[in-house]
């Protein structure tokens, strides 16, 4: 357990660790320096929650700041590797670090092992769901439930509904390169359909005002996750969606794990949140038997409704 002398500058010497309980973690676990926070009573008999931001390339602090005060259960904030306050993604001999869904799912579980917890609750918002589902998955036993919010688990879909939002904010037709990628395609081998479509919408509207305009309610909105952001003081990111993009990002497929899920599945989703719902949220009803939550909010519901959000976040962990 660590504290260095940044991340004390940072939050104060009231946040630093004593043992394993409330405090800012900053361990060398599973080949990474990784970033976590533990807030609440780890002992208080109730399945901590674990937070994966998404992004990819984001942080926890938004959370932790805007919404934190109304948990009344013991959480752990993560942030991922090489994004926010983990160490950044160091270079091996085979380029810089593997940012596949197998690393990241071990993260989570070097981070459950360090804190001695016998089960945790994944609670993943947009790319995060995906290590929350896969962690699920793959350690059952350690897993009491899993929640996930706004998620992303199907790639190209997400792709084609960029792309076609981004056709329709230009007023111009849709263009999907997906069926010339698919006819040139050698048979046997996979057509990189998705990475083709995110090319394809960023080059109609850049990232930044797309994904504005698909997941928030409002500009209010908007604005106030922009200065916590700012507050925050953690920007980047870019190199751990680089990563993730080189990897195949764009072409990854969840659904066919998703039927291999054992244990219950929550989901909560603001109908506003037009990269999630309702394609990426009914894959999961239909697949992984969840059980769905639809707000009246955008991709980050306790920006928009914080009572709802809390609400539906209670309603999941106790039913």
């Amino acid at each position: 357990m660590t504290g260095d002398a940044a991340q004390d500058d940072f939050f104060g010497d009231d946040m630093e660790a004593d043992g394993l309980g409330e405090g800012v973690y900053i361990e060398r676990l599973n080949g990474a320096d990784l970033y976590f926070e533990v807030s609440g009573n780890l002992d208080s008999g109730e399945t901590p929650l674990v937070f994966l931001h998404g992004g990819p390339g984001y942080n926890s602090y938004s959370f932790r700041e805007l919404f934190g005060e109304s948990l009344e259960r013991p959480i752990v904030y993560l942030d991922g590797r090489g994004s926010g306050r983990s160490g950044p993604l160091e270079d091996t001999e085979q380029g810089h670090d593997t940012l596949d869904l197998d690393t990241l799912v071990a993260d989570l579980e070097a981070v459950r092992d360090h804190l001695e917890l016998d089960k945790i609750v994944p609670l993943g918002h947009g790319f995060g769901a995906l290590i929350a589902l896969e962690y699920a998955r793959r350690h059952p036993a350690q897993t009491e439930r899993v929640i996930v919010v706004g998620p992303w688990i199907h790639f190209p879909a997400l792709a084609l509904t960029l792309l076609s939002e981004a056709s329709a904010l230009r007023g111009v037709a849709l263009d999907d390169p997906a069926v010339a990628i698919r006819a040139s395609t050698p048979e046997g081998q996979h057509p990189q359909v998705g990475g083709a479509r995110v090319e394809a919408a960023f080059t109609l509207l850049n990232a930044r005002d797309l994904l504005n305009a698909l997941e928030f309610v409002d500009a209010p909105s908007r604005m106030r996750l922009e200065f916590v952001d700012v507050e925050s003081q953690l920007v980047g990111g870019g190199e751990v969606q680089e990563a993730l993009v080189h990897q195949g990002m764009w072409e990854f497929e969840y659904l066919p794990f998703l039927a291999e899920i054992r244990r219950p599945v929550y989901v909560i989703v603001g109908v506003q949140d037009r990269t999630s719902y309702p394609e990426q949220v009914q894959y999961l009803a239909d697949l992984a038997d969840a059980d769905v939550t639809v707000l009246d909010t955008g991709h980050y519901p306790w920006l928009d409704d914080e009572d709802a959000f809390a609400e539906a976040l209670e309603d999941a962990l106790r039913r």
